[in-house]
């Protein structure tokens, strides 16, 4: 796994594969992709590898070339609509930079999978590729951490003991994923508290807008969180949120991490009534569908969800049946038979 390192990584955990993290001269903009797929290139050129997967475009052009250049085998692994992320809608320019990108890559990669029915249709038609469906959801949850370990990870973080209900945002703080709306809508929520778990580019702002509320007793900024301690803060809270605005395909087909997490950990949710999140909804209704993103909508559901205790068991209930569905365990199998398939059809190639 090769990823970068930057001044505010942890460390990682011990892993049964190997990893690799540049630290990059520039770590934003045109000079970081650039500089980023350079290192990535040099680096396959040289270590041993059957396959390479490239996770979205920002890797794909190395990967794409050096599996080209000694005659490996590339596979494109889509996590999100990448072209139609709100950062690029709202840039032309550097949007079509990055179709070029794409339309010169993905329709000559013979193998690729993506993370949602949605997506998989639309790229499949688009570039001409059978992509594959493998959707990102977590490994079972079946027992309960202990009052210590939870303690420790309330501890580890710094996060105050409270009596309220706690509303948990998972996730990267960028646009358009509804996180000053949310923010917003605790003006009027009295007898819960939200907990913010990630950074983003707009880290700064959100913690002055919380300021500017005179919110800090309201809204909480856990900055990043391991993932087995974000399934502790989880298991903490009471409502999830998954709140996206509608700034592109990339969002409005999406099929967030954190939709599963919540559903894995029995907390009924806040989403947007955008495709996917329907379609779970409709098998399972374990949440609340937003058709808009104003304060006022997110603090009439949550005061829904705080308030009507019958109606937030039942979902909880629905969470029960649908965790045993959108589980790892299950998608694994899938994803092994879409490699197996791979290896078992291509010639070997010498290393």
């Amino acid at each position: 796994m090769v990823g970068r390192y930057l001044s505010s990584s942890k460390e990682l955990p011990a892993f049964t594969f190997s990893t690799k993290r540049f630290r990059c001269f520039f770590n934003k903009g045109v000079a970081f992709y650039a500089e980023y797929n350079i290192r990535l290139f040099l680096y396959l050129l040289f270590v041993r590898f059957d396959a390479v997967c490239s996770i979205d475009l920002d890797t794909i052009l190395a990967g794409f070339y050096a599996a080209k250049w000694r005659n490996k085998i590339q596979i494109y692994d889509a996590h999100e609509y990448f072209t139609e992320v709100p950062e690029l809608v709202e840039r032309p320019k550097v949007k079509a930079v990055w179709e070029k990108i794409a339309n010169l890559t993905i329709p000559n990669i013979s193998f690729a999978y993506t993370v949602g029915q949605g997506l998989q249709q639309i790229f499949s038609k688009r570039y001409g590729v059978d992509f594959g469906l493998i959707r990102n959801v977590p490994f079972a949850v079946n027992e309960t951490l202990s009052k210590a370990d939870l303690d420790a990870v309330l501890h580890k973080y710094k996060i105050p003991h409270t009596d309220k209900k706690v509303i948990l945002y998972q996730g990267a703080l960028n646009d358009g994923r509804g996180l000053e709306e949310a923010i917003r809508a605790m003006v009027t929520i009295d007898n819960a508290i939200l907990w913010i778990a990630g950074e983003g580019d707009l880290s700064q702002e959100l913690r002055q807008l919380t300021s500017q509320l005179q919110l800090n007793d309201k809204v909480v900024f856990l900055g990043f969180v391991l993932p087995n301690d974000l399934k502790a803060i989880t298991q903490l809270s009471d409502i999830g949120l998954n709140l996206l605005k509608n700034k592109g395909l990339n969002y409005y087909y999406s099929l967030a991490n954190k939709c599963f997490d919540y559903i894995q950990a029995e907390k009924p949710a806040l989403h947007r009534n955008f495709p996917e999140y329907q379609a779970i909804n409709e098998a399972y209704e374990i949440g609340i569908l937003l058709d808009d993103l104003s304060s006022a909508s997110i603090a009439n559901a949550l005061t829904k969800l705080l308030n009507d205790s019958l109606f937030y068991k039942q979902l909880q209930a629905n969470c029960r049946k649908a965790k045993t569905v959108y589980v790892w365990e299950k998608e694994a199998v899938k994803l092994i038979d879409f490699y197996d398939n791979i290896f078992k059809t291509q010639p070997e190639t010498s290393s």
